[in-house]
């Protein structure tokens, strides 16, 4: 802003904000910008030399982390993110999303931090936005450069790291417990704090911290290396601004943001039919109440380019249902809903004129001048109050990707990718043979929604470079094997595009222990859209084919398993995109040969018929005719989402919502 900077505002009360706003309304200034609007225009080569700066920046950062790491969720599965931000809490990198700076420049005013200083907080609702749950640990580190050669070193901008630790403390291993009913039970709420002071580590907020984990010596290891990659990554920092000049890389910034701003209108809003949409999912279930039907809506307005505030995208989440009582709930009404347009911005991507340009976009602070948040008032799932618990926020913020894209796929005539559900947390837990204590849990994705011009894909995770747990590595650690590590056959919903397959993993317990689940979609199904049909759910089936045959349920933190038996993990696979009668039968019959559709699901789902045999085929004659019937016996006003069968389970009978429809 002209007459307040983006942090200046930050800080304001409310009524000021206001006037900041229509101020920089009347004089037409661009928000957040670190130099005069009017100022000249920076080296185009520069401004690339400068964005790859920090994204080799960025990527040294997450390396060191990894390489340095202890915890398996940290060093193995890369559940964790860098980010780099300007003095005006601006996010410049785009490869990933990260927290926000906004809680630390709240609480120590960017004057009072010196070199060598390191940030740390992990609470929720003093996060503005930033952190989910209590095991997103964040460590902040500002960078200091001289404006002029004589001048004090200042503040210019910040290299921050946050991921999910093992175990923070709470009620049960890994502090995510399924039931809790407030905040307090999940774990060690830590507000922002001076971590470093100077170069010098807090030994005692360390040991308070180390003494509230369960597995302190991985805490103390990750959080030394997170710590010190990101002081690194200051240094690295320092080094380009000395190098260039402070007012050359910020005028760089500037240009890197306003290129964002500009690509997304031109070539991404401009995709978007001026109007008004609306559409819903839900999450299942809180972990106290029974299944039930969580409302999360988002009402979708395309504004004019004349219009009194530009043009931009209007986010409306009015409609959202209430707060859960169990940890389901997201504090996203924070800092203007900052965190949340970043985390939702990168589906807008999927507009791009080829995957290929969609690959080139990246996300940063230059998509939030295009995206205007509406929250309701507090009490809902998304603004909720202090202390609701939040552990298992994913079943929300994943949702409410899939509402953006089924909103937008309603105003582009379903050119948007069919939903997908990628994050799900599972393990095991208890005394290995050495009588030590030990937690293995891993993130293991799903299959990928088909798209309007592709298949879903396989197993992927929307952490970027997170994976599941190497087998080598989990059998070799924890008293288990992994006996099977595949897709999940028919997992995918059919489509012309078939959704991608979710992961089936079954592991063999070798010692008594407890398994743990933090998973949605074992109920409802990830949707199809534009006549394709939902993926299969998520479940979990102890001792599968066996006398003590039973199914988990997708909350559950101590659920027994006994040496010896089996447990059976399968992940839910993408929905499909378009008529899975317009699917080539060649393409169906490679999909039986590369074991991702079975012979009865090539029938059930695709209407083609396969005789078995060496080498199966295709009976041409008996797929058109089931075809025909299958075609037949559709109703004439089919919705244009397809949720699956659990839906009607849950919403009384009803196959479809009222929003469904075009």
């Amino acid at each position: 802003l002209r007459e307040h900077s983006y942090l200046e505002v930050f800080r304001l009360e409310r009524s000021e904000v206001m006037t900041a706003i229509l101020d920089a309304a009347a004089t037409a200034a661009k928000p957040y910008r670190l130099t005069a609007t009017d100022g000249a225009s920076p080296d185009p080569i520069l401004v690339e030399i400068v964005a790859g700066y920090l994204a080799s920046v960025e990527m040294e950062v997450e390396t060191s982390i990894s390489r340095t790491s202890r915890s398996p969720m940290i060093r193995d599965a890369h559940d964790f993110r860098a980010g780099i931000h300007d003095r005006n809490l601006r996010k410049l990198t785009g490869r990933s999303y990260s927290a926000l700076v906004h809680p630390i420049a709240r609480d120590f005013p960017l004057e009072t931090m010196k070199p060598g200083d390191v940030y740390f907080h992990n609470d929720v609702y003093l996060s503005e936005g930033g952190i989910g749950h209590l095991p997103d640990l964040c460590v902040t580190v500002p960078v200091f450069a001289r404006v002029t050669p004589d001048a004090e070193p200042k503040v210019v901008a910040f290299v921050q790291a946050f991921g999910h630790h093992d175990d923070i403390g709470g009620c049960c291993p890994g502090s995510m417990p399924s039931g809790a009913t407030t905040v307090y039970e999940e774990g060690l709420m830590v507000p922002p704090i001076k971590l470093w002071d100077q170069g010098v580590p807090n030994e005692a907020a360390l040991r308070i911290m180390t003494r509230n984990s369960r597995m302190p010596d991985a805490l103390a290891a990750d959080l030394d290396a997170e710590c010190s990659a990101c002081l690194m990554g200051a240094r690295r920092l320092t080094e380009l601004f000395e190098r260039y000049g402070v007012d050359t890389v910020e005028s760089c910034f500037d240009a890197m943001m306003d290129a964002t701003t500009e690509t997304y209108r031109r070539e991404i809003l401009s995709k978007i039919p001026v109007g008004e949409y609306t559409w819903e999912d839900y999450a299942e279930h809180d972990g106290v109440d029974e299944p039930m039907l969580h409302i999360q809506r988002i009402t979708l307005t395309k504004t004019r380019p004349e219009d009194e505030g530009g043009e931009r995208l209007i986010l409306d989440f009015n409609g959202t249902g209430p707060q859960a009582k169990g940890p389901i709930n997201h504090c996203g009404d924070y800092a203007d809903g900052n965190f949340l347009i970043k985390w939702l911005a990168p589906i807008l991507r999927n507009l791009a004129d080829t995957p290929e340009r969609m690959a080139e976009l990246d996300v940063n602070e230059g998509v939030v001048p295009l995206i205007e948040m509406k929250f309701p008032e507090k009490g809902t799932l998304i603004t909720p109050i202090f202390p609701a618990p939040t552990n298992a926020r994913t079943f929300v913020i994943l949702r409410l990707l899939g509402v953006l894209a089924g909103v937008v796929a309603k105003a582009v005539d379903g050119n948007m990718p069919a939903d997908q559900e990628t994050i799900r947390y599972t393990g095991v837990y208890g005394e290995d043979f050495e009588g030590h204590s030990y937690l293995m849990r891993e993130v293991l994705g799903g299959g990928s929604g088909g798209r309007y011009y592709a298949d879903g894909e396989d197993t992927i995770h929307v952490v970027p470079d997170s994976r599941n747990l190497p087998t080598e590595f989990t059998e070799s650690r924890f008293p288990f094997i992994v006996e099977k590590l595949g897709l999940a056959m028919d997992s995918g919903g059919a489509g012309r595009y078939r959704g991608g397959l979710g992961y089936e993993k079954h592991i063999r317990m070798l010692k008594d222990a407890h398994f743990m689940s933090i998973a949605d979609r074992s109920i409802l199904a990830c949707w199809g859209v534009k006549g394709g049909k939902a993926g299969r759910p998520f479940s979990v089936v102890l001792d599968p084919g066996g006398p003590n045959e039973r199914e988990f349920d997708a909350l559950t933190d101590a659920e027994p398993i006994k040496a010896g038996e089996v447990v059976r993990i399968r992940t839910t696979g993408g929905g499909g995109w378009g008529d899975p009668l317009e699917r080539p039968t060649e393409e169906v019959l490679r999909d039986i040969q590369w074991r991702k559709v079975s012979v009865e699901g090539a029938r059930d789902d695709y209407g083609v018929v396969v005789i078995e045999g060496d080498e199966p085929s295709v009976d041409e004659a008996a797929t058109t005719e089931l075809r025909d019937q299958l075609r037949s016996e559709r109703g004439e006003n089919e919705p244009f989402f397809d949720r699956g069968p659990g839906y009607a389970q849950l919403s009384g009978g009803a196959t479809s919502a009222v929003y469904d429809y075009v």
